[in-house]
């Protein structure tokens, strides 16, 4: 994993202020993707700071919990105390001089510091004002925004974990992580759309939405039949074979998408089990219909075949036949995967390692230029003006 070049180009959101009173992942997750392309990104903290600043062990060589430092890079942060008129006051002056405002308190709280839409629109009409909130400002707007209640109650935990288990959570806050990338594109298409009328605009998002936003099939099988999906573990509703199998050594992913990848996969177990020649004849796996119908008894199959090898070979021999197939790597393994094909996914500034932007654009790539910041490091400056 290299290190990158200190960017030289403009960003593509050079110029673009953005007040950040978010905290925790969603939020501050948004406002990191924009500061990767070159907004000036100006986080407001209470004076204990952001939760995550807490939430360690780990922590990185500086001593900074990598919970935070994981969505913080290229930012400012200013501690102000908003329950201070006088700190308020100062919130309220960035946030007039903003082009995005960013927050994601319960519904009610910025108004207890003048600091919701409609007082800084007064003050800003061009701002473009972006609320994030668990379930809504409507009936749902007391109800806590954390992310594992989010996944219980939008359905994610009824279609995860196995058949004869407890429902189970993503192993991390996906749903914080789909707000984000919703909120990032809703602040993106109001300043689209600013620059067409010259008026900002609010934009909601939360999380229940996101959530049931992303279970796309499931929540279009559910809408069409009236029957709520299962849980399959790591089966799929509606392919096989596309699960988790072992190995000889070590479990791997096949994800077979159609009959011709199918008749590979097959084709490749039966040079190692005589048995595996007979699958590819057998009218119970002749489409994907009658192989999810009969998924189990295939599985069986499979697993007796793939045992005769490591499963790096088995990869390795279904990639180049074209069989969609990939070991089950840990986090550290996946990183390294990711570097083997040439992504750079790791950003390394100063004692901070954190995962690259996602977004490529050919002509304006992300400048990773500032490690996450540490409390109120930037109050001793004119923070209020450019970014150095």
């Amino acid at each position: 994993m290299s290190e990158r070049p200190e960017a030289t180009t403009r960003g593509v959101l050079d110029g673009l202020r953005v007040a950040d009173f978010s905290r925790v992942l969603a939020g501050p997750y948004a406002t990191m993707m924009l500061a990767d392309f070159g907004a000036d990104v100006v986080k407001i903290e209470p004076p204990a700071g952001d939760d995550t600043r807490h939430w360690r062990p780990p922590v990185d060589a500086s001593g900074m919990a990598t919970y935070f430092g994981s969505v913080n890079r290229n930012k400012r942060s200013v501690a102000l105390d908003l329950t201070n008129e006088a700190d308020a006051a100062e919130a309220r002056r960035l946030a007039a001089s903003a082009d995005v405002v960013i927050e994601n308190f319960r519904p009610g709280v910025m108004a207890r510091f003048g600091l919701s839409y409609d007082e800084v629109r007064a003050l800003n009409p061009r701002v473009v004002y972006c609320s994030i909130t668990g379930f809504g400002a409507g009936e749902g707007a007391a109800l806590a925004g954390y992310d594992l209640l989010v996944q219980a109650v939008g359905g994610l935990m009824s279609i995860t974990g196995e058949p004869d288990g407890e429902p189970a959570k993503a192993g991390v806050a996906l749903v914080d992580v789909l707000c984000a990338q919703n909120a990032l594109a809703g602040i993106l298409l109001a300043l689209r759309e600013r620059d067409r009328t010259g008026r900002g605009q609010l934009v909601e998002v939360n999380l229940l939405q996101s959530l049931l936003s992303a279970l796309t099939n499931q929540a279009g099988s559910t809408l069409a039949t009236g029957r709520a999906p299962r849980r399959l573990g790591n089966a799929h509703p509606s392919i096989a074979p596309y699960a988790v199998f072992p190995a000889a050594d070590r479990d791997l992913v096949i994800a077979v998408g159609n009959d011709k990848q199918f008749g590979a996969l097959v084709g490749l177990l039966a040079e190692a089990s005589p048995q595996a020649a007979s699958l590819a004849a057998d009218v119970r796996y002749a489409t994907n219909e009658a192989r999810v119908a009969h998924r189990d008894h295939l599985r069986a199959e499979l697993e007796a075949a793939l045992a005769t090898a490591p499963a790096a070979h088995w990869v390795e021999a279904f990639s180049a036949a074209g069989v969609p197939a990939g070991l089950v790597n840990d986090v550290a393994e996946a990183i390294a995967f990711a570097d083997a094909l040439g992504l750079d996914p790791v950003v390394e500034l100063g004692h901070s390692r954190t995962v690259a932007n996602p977004i490529g654009l050919a002509e304006s790539s992300p400048r990773y230029l500032t490690p996450p910041p540490a409390l109120d490091e930037h109050s001793g400056a004119d923070w209020r003006g450019p970014a150095e």
